[in-house]
């Protein structure tokens, strides 16, 4: 018999195992009728599935189809964030005709800077011309020194090395580093300014009845200085009103303690917050964590409809207070996972609900008392003008920040097998990542944004993108009339905001100015 087997060559080998296989499909399983009716050949197919997205990326797809992001947009924020030629040649490859193609109307004449000008000195210059908490008198009002951030990402969702990288890099560029709504953890504290986020699970300042506690709040703010100003999850645009369940086997001893969660339990996160059931409820809960902790508060949310918007309002003119922030975000998704029902479908793209927001707001006589922050595949130049054109403030980023760091868009955040390490909680993946290397990529992703963002404003004649108008962008709105300014498009112009130059804004930041 062993002689028998040694006789027999690979390729009998192979034949063995193909007629064991083709067996099991035929006779033994019952789960795959494309296996049973074409055994072995049928493996193909599931082989092919699996590795199609990978095929389509480098292979098959053009350079502007892939979405979320496209080959370009990707090759721009990698290219960028290692300092690396970002430029392309003979042309763009874009259809220019497209629907909601955008388009910058540059001046005649650029705006001319002087040699003393805060952007001769630093080309990357360029802080938010609005103070958060400003009208409200909070004790710690707060002016972002970047008006590109990090958007809310948490600790469980990235990984370690991921998130210090992230608050290293933003250390490094001046920016702040929204912690997302999985707490406060260890890998936020390496120095960059800090947005506290939290959502329904209240997690890093969570009572033991699975509620708000404004003590443990009030400590976390004291014994952490470089949390600027807190935002409260009331949605976001990847799965708005949906809440969510953190499995007991994920919620490590570390996680527990960040969280505030029992280890090996299940957590639930539901749709709808505990602390409050109704916009006046909201509004105290607003003003009570601002007068407690001194800092400003905000809201982040996907939109939808607007009338619970419109009760905001209204209590705001009725009693001068309200938040000091609110961060939309667009149903475009983001880093969070969710059912194609509630991706494809649920709450508005970025323009329409920034749009619908903002008229809102404006009409209430309101956008000179907030710092509107836009979210939602903004965090490229040319998008951001538009943005900025409409109304926004700021601008968050998730996804592009994460690609920063060396995140290829495998789209395979939710299964915890992130091949770059940056979305998976795996050690071996993980050590993928030099925090060192990879927070000087986002550092210089946002320096490059800003100083392109700088040179785009000046072409168009002004100092800081806050002074762009809705006149100043035309966007491609169908075939019988190719293009509308922003104004005609959604229908009002935005509020100007206060500014008296980039010097005065430097003043503010760094010699005790207001």
């Amino acid at each position: 018999m062993l002689a028998f087997l040694g006789q027999i060559t690979w390729w009998m080998w192979i034949l063995i195992v193909l007629a064991l296989v083709a067996i099991r499909d035929i006779f033994i399983q019952k789960s795959h009728t494309i296996s049973h009716n074409f055994p072995i050949i049928g493996h193909l197919r599931y082989i092919l599935e699996k590795i199609g997205p990978e095929i389509r990326q480098y292979f098959v797809a053009n350079n502007r189809e892939e979405l979320p992001f496209n080959r370009i947009e990707r090759g721009w924020i990698y290219a960028s964030a290692k300092k690396e030629n970002n430029y392309e040649g003979f042309g763009t490859d874009r259809d220019i005709y497209e629907h909601q193609h955008i388009f910058i109307n540059n001046a005649m004449m650029p705006y001319k800077i002087d040699d003393n000008h805060p952007n001769v000195i630093d080309k990357t210059f360029l802080p938010c011309a609005k103070v958060m908490g400003e009208y409200n008198k909070r004790k710690k009002p707060y002016r972002p020194a970047s008006v590109i951030n990090v958007s809310a990402m948490s600790f469980g969702s990235l990984s370690a090395k991921a998130v210090e990288s992230l608050n290293k890099g933003v250390k490094m560029a001046e920016a702040y580093h929204n912690t997302g709504e999985g707490g406060l953890s260890p890998y936020h504290k390496h120095g960059g300014d800090v947005i506290f986020h939290f959502g329904t699970g209240y997690f890093g300042v969570r009572a033991a009845d699975g509620g708000f506690s404004m003590e443990k709040m009030i400590k976390l703010v004291e014994d952490n200085p470089f949390i600027k100003a807190i935002e409260i999850k009331l949605s976001q645009g990847a799965k708005p009103g949906k809440g969510g369940v953190l499995p007991g086997a994920k919620i490590t001893k570390e996680i527990s303690e960040i969280r505030g969660v029992e280890i090996g339990k299940d957590v639930l996160s539901p749709p709808n917050h505990k602390a409050f059931s109704n916009v006046p409820e909201l509004m105290d809960f607003i003003e009570a964590i601002a007068e407690a902790t001194g800092l400003p508060v905000g809201v982040k949310a996907a939109i939808g409809k607007l009338e619970q918007w419109e009760e905001l309002a209204d209590l705001m003119i009725k009693t001068g207070k309200g938040p000091d922030f609110i961060t939309v975000d667009g149903g475009e998704g983001g880093t969070g996972a969710a059912p194609p029902s509630f991706a494809d479908h649920v709450s508005l793209p970025w323009v329409y609900g920034f749009s619908d927001l903002y008229k809102l707001f404006q009409h209430k006589g309101l956008t000179e008392r907030i710092v509107f922050i836009g979210s939602g595949k903004l965090g490229f130049p040319a998008k951001a003008v538009m943005a900025f054109a409409m109304g926004a403030d700021c601008i968050n980023v998730a996804r592009e920040a994460m690609m920063s760091i060396g995140c290829i868009q495998a789209q395979v955040c939710h299964t915890n097998k992130c091949p770059s390490g940056v979305a998976t909680q795996s050690k071996w993946l993980q050590n993928g990542i030099d925090p060192t290397l990879k927070s000087a990529r986002l550092a210089q992703y946002f320096k490059t944004f800003r100083k392109e963002l700088i040179e785009i404003t000046h072409a168009a004649g002004y100092e800081h993108p806050c002074q762009f108008r809705m006149e100043d962008i035309d966007v491609n709105v169908d075939d019988h009339h190719l293009s509308k300014e922003l104004d005609k498009t959604y229908n009002y112009e935005k509020t100007p905001v206060p500014f008296k130059g980039m010097q005065e804004l430097k003043d503010c930041l760094y010699l005790g100015g207001k």
